[in-house]
C-alpha cells in the first residue's frame, strides 16, 4: 500500500476502448486514481 504523498509507480492498463493508458503520459495534467477491493473480497 502507498502512504499518502508517495509517488505511484508508473503502469499501463487497458481502457474501455481498448486503447492503453499509461500514467507517466500524463505528466503535467490533473489525474485521478481510485483503487477499490475486488468484488467479493474482505476489506
Amino acid at each position: 500500500m502507498l502512504s499518502t504523498g508517495i509517488k505511484a509507480p508508473d503502469f499501463t492498463v487497458p481502457l474501455n476502448n481498448g486503447e492503453p493508458f499509461t500514467l507517466s503520459h500524463q505528466r503535467g495534467k490533473n489525474v485521478v486514481l481510485f483503487f477499490f477491493p475486488r468484488a467479493g473480497t474482505r476489506l
